[in-house]
């Protein structure tokens, strides 16, 4: 059984992820070594440790996907996992899972040094909808939690990776091929709390006097077959495959031409991991645009009705609109693939066969 590539992306590492599992089962029973096993059998450089990961808001759209990811290279044991909520039972079988709120800045110093941790990936947000519905709990948690995992991660001088957005952008930002570096004038607190967190963590990464590693990758909308929309203006082109599979009818909350950029969850989470493991010295910034496919909800309508051919939509734009249109239509991410070599796999036609062949076979279970 050798240790070699078994495949690519979130499909790739689940079948890995899984036979990390039996093996993990296994050495318990046959003597407890499986931490010796991991680092041995994972670690990019013979004789270096594996990175210790914690991930925080990984209840959402992103966690749980990329601990597999990560656990599939580094061990099921280095990846721990976190968020303000309690996990299932199913979630904990698959690895560490530790309750931690990121407004505790307490507790997240004692999880932070207990775990020996290296590496923090800063996910847990409130999205753009919800946020602009509950500003104080929003500033709480984008800002005041944010602030609390840059002080343990300038404490203990860790790599960093948290995520920023679209909703960094603004109305009067360049909105086709939008640069790294532009203007950012953003109309929603989850916009400014990213913006926010770009600014403090690329003062902070070039502060003379600390060692905390900085990364940030502009997410553009992200489709997931796996878990429910957060709360996001881009949740439209998840919802549409659940109406299109279960009633053939969409009623979208947005106009039939409103561009947005948009990306398959597998190409996300894969390009993550790209810039986490990015040797620093090739990084040229430290806030990276990424990108992968632009699409209106008609073009999306279009692409799904190859598969639900007598699908109704229905057009009635409400308050998510004015979000939508001080957003850009599409990212230039030439910098994160020169740089880094980041460059997506799923376009629109490859992204809706895979949505609705997931989502068909699980809503009919």
């Amino acid at each position: 059984f050798g240790c070699g590539r078994l495949g690519s992306g979130v499909g790739g590492a689940r079948i890995v992820f899984g036979l990390l599992c039996e093996m993990q089962a296994i050495a318990r029973r046959c003597g407890g070594y499986w931490g010796v096993f991991s680092k041995r059998c994972f670690s990019g450089t013979p004789g270096t440790p594996n990175p210790r990961v914690f991930i925080t808001g990984g209840l959402g759209q992103l966690g749980t996907g990329l601990a597999e990811s990560l656990r599939s290279k580094y061990g099921i044991d280095n990846v721990i996992l976190s968020d303000a909520k309690d996990a299932t039972d199913d979630v904990r079988r698959k690895g560490p899972f530790v309750q931690c709120d990121v407004v505790d800045l307490d507790r997240l110093d004692d999880v932070i040094k207990s775990e020996k941790i290296n590496w923090v990936v800063h996910f847990a947000a409130m999205l753009s909808v919800v946020a602009e519905e509950n500003l104080e709990k929003a500033i709480d948690v984008n800002i005041v939690g944010t602030h609390n995992i840059f002080k343990v991660a300038e404490k203990y001088k860790l790599r960093m990776f948290c995520p920023s957005t679209i909703g960094a952008f603004g109305r009067t930002t360049p909105p086709v091929q939008t640069p790294d570096l532009t203007i950012q004038r953003p109309t929603t607190i989850y916009g400014v709390s990213k913006v926010h967190m770009e600014l403090m963590g690329e003062y902070l990464h070039h502060r003379s006097n600390t060692k905390l590693d900085f990364r940030c990758a502009r997410f553009p909308g992200i489709l997931s077959a796996d878990t429910e929309p957060g709360g996001g203006t881009t949740d439209y082109a998840v919802h549409i495959f659940h109406k299109a599979i279960e009633t053939g009818q969409y009623k979208c909350y947005l106009r039939p031409d409103s561009r947005m950029p948009m990306m398959y969850i597998d190409d996300c989470i894969r390009g993550t991991v790209e810039l986490l493991e990015a040797p620093s010295e090739k990084l040229a910034r430290r806030t990276y645009n990424m990108a992968a496919i632009s699409f209106t909800p008609e073009e999306l309508a279009h692409e799904l009705r190859k598969f639900v051919p007598h699908l109704e939509m229905e057009y009635e734009p409400d308050h998510r609109q004015e979000i939508a249109d001080s957003w850009p239509d599409s990212l230039d991410d030439s910098n994160a693939r020169k740089d880094w070599g980041w460059g997506h796999e799923f376009g629109l036609e490859k992204m809706t066969a895979t949505m609705y062949g997931i989502l068909k076979e699980n809503l009919n279970k």
